[in-house]
């Protein structure tokens, strides 16, 4: 088998403009950049208001493992198959971080004969959105250090400044800094840090705003501190929210690519889905809605976290309606999930497969509580035995949900059909979709219900400054938000280690951070950085180009 990478390049991929055919777009709709990508306009998405919306289809999955879920890779095999069985589909995912990339993750544009191309354009700069979301944030970042410096006008504390600096890239001496030293001349000295950009609040606001006015006043939310007695101050008390909408008038644009069989896809955004809200732009999924009878979209990691915060957080403030969720599982992951070691995957083990499918059942259980009809989509590899298959089937039946084999890894979109199909039914049986939690609910307690009731923890651990933050957030107005939940994939603990389904243990929250522009709280629980590392042995080490000027090891 060829490599993702190898297959892409060999993709047969059609002008953009026959993929904006597709959506029924003329050339007056969208802006190219270059052949094979482009991006809608602001008055096309205008125009499309009140059409009828598509269904809604989300795509999650269990706790990732290093054996490999296909979360990506199903979400693209699921759209180009609903193609071939007559539906009109338009995929929607989020945009890669090169802070991944050239990490330990890799790219996320898919994988073997279901992916997204132009697949190393998508990840590096791609149509540079992330790289606007990065300059207006850090803009905002220098107009707070020059207010001060400038005499300090809304008397800004400098010790409460809670507005970081931001890069796209994996760093972790810069998670604490000091900035302003070597004299009057560079500032006020004071204490900061930065995090990477797919955790900024300026890239969870471009992916929640409906349009460059919802943006403008959603920046201008922006809390970035407290003055000296206490009172908040925000981006629009400094004058950056339309400096900041400048630099991202253009990203705010859904961007329009193909998948291998030359069918439409939305790639817009890109928070991550451990400390953001992991989702990509309302923008694109409306849009898509209203240009497609099925969208397929994809929501971060394990569904946990992803399908969690897609549900409570963007479905919540879009007014988005699902229609049904699947959810993706491997033999090797659930093998993994009950006690077996990488290197053993290979071989047969009914019992541990039976043992890690725990996990799945969780959450196919917490998928439920949400109203959604669920559908199990298992991501076939070579190595999987019959009797594994089977026991896999046989559990999912027993809790009353259809386990669906799938081969698009290796056959693309016809590999995929089987669960096109199934997904169609239950998307057209209806749904009853509704979010955990109401808005009304205290802050804290939102917090302690998605830990008891989708994670399955025994206690939460609130430090005493932490609840009088929240109650401080809650008096302020604030407490109708709903809670971003910033902890460890993994696991539905805020150990990493602990597989399976564990119950009982404690989830400490260790932090919280008010994104009134986005409009929501976050949550850092346990270990978790808002600031990756590179590991030991980052996958910068096999990235280069060929003597053709080919990228190499990107995968």
């Amino acid at each position: 088998m060829k490599s993702d990478i190898q297959i892409a390049r060999e993709a047969q991929k059609l002008p953009i403009a026959q993929i904006a055919g597709r959506l029924g777009l003329a050339e007056a709709d969208f802006l190219p950049y270059g052949h094979d990508k482009a991006k809608i306009a602001h008055e096309t998405i205008a125009a499309l208001a009140g059409r009828p919306q598509g269904r809604l289809i989300l795509v999650t999955a269990i706790n990732p493992t290093p054996a490999g879920e296909g979360k990506t890779t199903t979400t693209v095999g699921l759209g180009d198959a609903l193609n071939r069985i007559g539906k009109r589909a338009t995929v929607c995912i989020r945009e890669a971080s090169l802070g991944p990339n050239f990490g330990m993750k890799g790219g996320a544009a898919g994988g073997g004969h279901a992916q997204i191309v132009p697949m190393e354009d998508m990840n590096l700069h791609f149509t540079g959105d992330f790289h606007a979301v990065t300059s207006a944030h850090n803009l905002l970042a220098a107009m707070i250090d020059n207010h001060i410096h400038w005499g300090n006008a809304l008397r800004i504390d400098p010790r409460r400044v809670t507005w970081r600096r931001v890069m796209d890239m994996n760093d972790r001496v810069l998670r604490q800094v000091v900035v302003a030293l070597g004299g009057p001349a560079n500032g006020v000295p004071r204490e900061c840090g930065f995090d990477i950009t797919v955790a900024s609040e300026v890239m969870a606001i471009l992916c929640l705003a409906s349009d460059l006015a919802d943006l403008q006043a959603r920046l201008g939310r922006i809390v970035i501190g407290q003055t000296f007695d206490r009172r908040p101050v925000t981006a629009h008390d400094l004058g950056a929210e339309g400096a900041m909408t400048v630099l991202l008038r253009d990203a705010l644009q859904p961007n329009l690519v193909q998948t291998l069989e030359n069918n439409p896809a939305l790639v817009h955004g890109g928070p991550f889905a451990n400390i953001a809200h992991g989702c990509n732009s309302v923008m694109a999924t409306r849009t898509a809605l209203a240009l497609s009878d099925y969208v397929v979209t994809e929501a971060g990691f394990g569904a946990d976290l992803g399908a969690e915060k897609f549900l409570n957080i963007k479905c919540r403030l879009a007014g988005l309606q699902p229609a049904a969720a699947v959810l993706v599982a491997t033999v090797r992951a659930l093998k993994m999930n009950g006690g077996v070691a990488r290197t053993d995957l290979g071989a047969e083990n009914v019992a541990a497969l039976r043992a890690g499918c725990a996990n799945l059942g969780r959450h196919i259980q917490n998928l439920r509580r949400f109203g959604l009809p669920v559908v199990v989509a298992i991501n076939h590899f070579s190595g999987d035995t019959e009797a594994e298959i089977a026991a896999l089937a046989d559990y999912c039946r027993e809790r009353g949900v259809q386990a669906v084999l799938c081969r698009h890894w290796a056959e693309g979109g016809k590999g995929a059909e089987d669960l096109a199909r199934a997904v169609v039914a239950l998307a057209e049986g209806g749904a009853d979709f509704t979010p955990l939690y109401p808005d009304e609910m205290p802050l804290a307690e939102k917090i302690e219900t998605i830990c008891h009731r989708i994670y399955g923890a025994g206690q939460v651990e609130f430090l005493p400054h932490i609840v009088e933050r929240l109650e401080e957030w809650q008096a302020a107005g604030h407490g109708h938000l709903p809670v971003c939940m910033a902890k460890t994939q993994y696991s539905f603990s805020a150990n990493p280690a602990a597989l399976g389904a564990p119950e009982g243990f404690t989830i400490p929250v260790r932090e919280v951070r008010l994104a009134a522009g986005a409009g929501f709280v976050v949550a850092i629980c346990g270990d978790i950085m808002t600031m990756p590392g590179l590991p030991r042995e980052p996958s910068a080490l096999r990235i280069g180009v060929d003597a053709d000027g080919h990228v190499q090891g990107l995968f």
